[in-house]
């Protein structure tokens, strides 16, 4: 899927393109994206019935221009578009999420008509349903903190409220050039801010390409003093509006993100958001006739113009789709941008880890928790803990993060050495030690968005559709189960920290078991012993005599997906299977304090931690669980995505599952990732 703008003028545009730039010859995104949208780009020389691309209005676009003019050929312009990666390009030749592409003009051209300019004077803007998914995009864009660049430091606070916001861009821009200002734009434009508020402060936010010393700006420090503060740190575009009284800008895209927390900003040149009722235009663009509302400019900016893609899926998609993959990669890069000493991590599991953690950091791994700790405080590093192994009484003095497999796993076991495809961070406790509030208990204390539910019920309609579970195992047809009301009894491994942090009075299967029959004499007992109990790997197991009389049906190697289906209940000690029943409608009864016990959503006949006294609906616990607690990794991809791409990925079963000589490997692989700084 992509912009409804882009498709309205597909035919418009040639199906060979060609150019004259070696930097276009390298882009492999640019070429990708084209290729999938039904273009081919070529490097040489057109024919008739072809067209040229040229980038935006580079130093190099003359080119293509002068060769689209003197062979009268269609010139089409290509610019990023305004959600685009973590860093600047030029910084560090990171691929964008989207274009623009246009064979009109260019958004930040005012002199001309662009793709832009139609699209918002369409009516397909004011369509109720763009309009709505306008407005939940905003919602998404703002609550998960996106811009167009998102290297700046979640830790970083606005200052105070009440401050007039003047945005710096860099020095010979093109979005300045063509939108009718200058250089001498910037002082006319910080002089009428002082002119129209001489009693606030004013701060000026340098843009991030000149804090990162790549271009220069047009404010320095010398502009500084009296009430004008020049702002270099790197704080979220979102925390500085939403703490700002006034906006001032040029062109700056952060004009337009302004509109979006409801400023009607200053502005100073012609950008594509001016001209159309939401700004206070210093030069007014008569042809621009329409009144827009914040969403119908948005729903041409973002849903309708733009090309976006894909990079898990190697598709074109809605924006929708790129804000969830934009979010899972800001995720990682704000976990993981002061690198990690990584403690407590089994050697087959280092490589997996080296790619959910180090892609902006090598880990450097250290056996010792405390000498891991340590390394951690001297450079400067977060601690990463392996959460079952992390010491009793042990006080980290580095910031620490608790790793722990994720709730959608694998297709296979742990115990089997199958990486998994999610993992869980936590820098308060872990899930399953109920001694302790855990940073997954946090979250499913907090209110949803209507947006992240709506997300959260597409999930698990996918999630129940599919059948899918944690390790996702094939498992044998079920046998012929009684009549009568089934309770599935899940067994679980005796010596798991789920147990030791998180059972009450009731620790082992066959306990479970006696305290089930004893509540429900006349119920069906159905008792599914657990993978890695089954698969000889780890203890748990009950003799077979002792199950007579308790339990009425023992499914080894059952499906429990498919028990859920055939069960009217599920008693259970801590069991991750409890949340999959819940999350299915099932009622659960719990002697331990799981995750999702305690919270008024399952029976509970064990001790419940006393800190879960929030009242959350299934929504809450399952966004919660499957959405914000956890961070997936694409094997397919090689890179963070969203837990929809997980759920791709175990639907298909494409995963790579160790045999034999792979666990070997993964061992010895894992003894190169200790090492990895030697090379990356």
């Amino acid at each position: 899927m992509s912009g409804a703008g882009w498709q309205g003028i597909k035919g418009v545009i040639p199906r060979r393109l060609w150019h004259q730039n070696l930097s276009l010859l390298r882009d492999r995104r640019l070429h990708r994206m084209l290729d999938l949208a039904g273009h081919e780009l070529r490097f040489g020389f057109p024919r008739q019935g072809d067209g040229v691309l040229v980038w935006g209005h580079s130093p190099t676009a003359w080119r293509g221009e002068a060769l689209a003019r003197r062979n009268a050929l269609p010139l089409i312009r290509v610019e990023d578009a305004f959600l685009r990666s973590i860093h600047p390009g030029r910084a560090t030749g990171e691929a964008p999420l989207g274009l623009l592409v246009d064979p009109v003009g260019m958004h930040f051209n005012s002199s001309r008509p662009s793709l832009m300019e139609a699209i918002l004077h369409s009516p397909d803007v004011q369509k109720s349903n763009t309009l709505d998914r306008a407005k939940a995009a905003i919602g998404r864009i703002i609550e998960v903190d996106l811009s167009k660049y998102n290297n700046f430091d979640p830790d970083c606070f606005a200052p105070d409220p009440g401050y007039i916001l003047v945005i710096d861009q860099t020095r010979e821009d093109a979005a300045i050039r063509h939108a009718g200002a200058s250089a001498a734009s910037f002082p006319a434009m910080l002089a009428a801010a002082r002119h129209a508020f001489p009693d606030r402060r004013i701060l000026i936010r340098t843009h991030p390409e000149t804090r990162m010393g790549l271009r220069p700006g047009h404010f320095c420090l010398a502009d500084a003093g009296g009430q004008v503060q020049l702002l270099t740190d790197p704080v979220s575009p979102h925390k500085l509006l939403a703490n700002a009284s006034a906006v001032f800008t040029v062109s700056s895209q952060l004009g337009f993100e302004a509109i979006l927390h409801g400023h009607r900003p200053r502005v100073f040149g012609q950008p594509f958001y001016a001209g159309w009722g939401l700004t206070q235009d210093e030069q007014p663009l008569p042809r621009r006739q329409a009144r827009l509302t914040p969403e119908a400019l948005f729903a041409g900016a973002m849903l309708l113009a733009p090309l976006w893609y894909d990079p898990c899926r190697d598709q074109l998609c809605a924006l929708e789709t790129v804000i969830d993959q934009l979010e899972a990669e800001v995720r990682a890069w704000r976990e993981d941008r002061h690198g990690h000493v990584a403690a407590g991590m089994r050697l087959w599991k280092r490589g997996r880890l080296q790619d959910f953690f180090g892609q902006t950091h090598p880990l450097r791994f250290q056996d010792d928790p405390q000498k891991a700790d340590q390394i951690a405080t001297a450079t400067g590093k977060t601690l990463l803990l392996w959460a079952g192994r992390e010491p009793d009484h042990f006080t980290p003095a580095a910031a620490c993060l608790r790793v722990e497999d994720g709730f959608l796993r694998s297709r296979g076991l742990g115990a089997e050495l199958v990486p998994p495809l999610s993992l869980v961070t936590d820098d308060l406790g872990i899930y399953y030690d109920s001694s302790r509030p855990s940073r997954l208990d946090a979250l499913i204390s907090s209110p949803l968005s209507a947006q992240a539910r709506a997300r959260t019920q597409a999930l698990l309609d996918r999630l129940k559709a599919e059948g899918l579970s944690k390790y996702n195992l094939a498992g044998q047809p079920l046998p012929p189960l009684p009549e009568g009301h089934r309770i599935l009894i899940p067994g679980q491994v005796e010596d798991d920290a789920s147990i030791r942090k998180g059972a009450g009075a009731i620790r082992t299967n066959l306990d479970l078991l006696k305290a089930a029959r004893a509540a429900n004499p006349a119920a069906v007992l159905i008792y599914k012993p657990h993978p890695d109990v089954e698969a000889g790997l780890r203890p748990g197991a009950i003799p077979a005599a002792a199950l007579k009389g308790l339990a009425d049906v023992v499914a080894p190697h059952a499906d429990p997906i498919a028990l859920l289906d055939k069960v009217q209940e599920v008693w259970t000690i801590t069991s991750l299977l409890g949340f999959e029943a819940l999350v299915r409608g099932i009622p659960v009864t719990c002697l331990g304090a799981p995750f999702y016990a305690g919270w008024g959503l399952t029976k509970d006949l064990g001790p419940t931690p006393p800190w879960r006294s929030a009242k959350p609906d299934l929504a809450q616990l399952a966004h919660a669980a499957l959405i914000a607690y956890p961070r997936y990794w694409d094997p397919a991809s090689r890179r963070p995505c969203p837990p929809e791409v997980a759920l791709d990925r175990l639907a298909i079963g494409e995963i790579p599952h160790p045999g034999r000589i792979n666990r070997l490997l993964s061992k010895l692989q894992g003894r190169f990732a200790s090492l990895a700084h030697l090379w990356r």
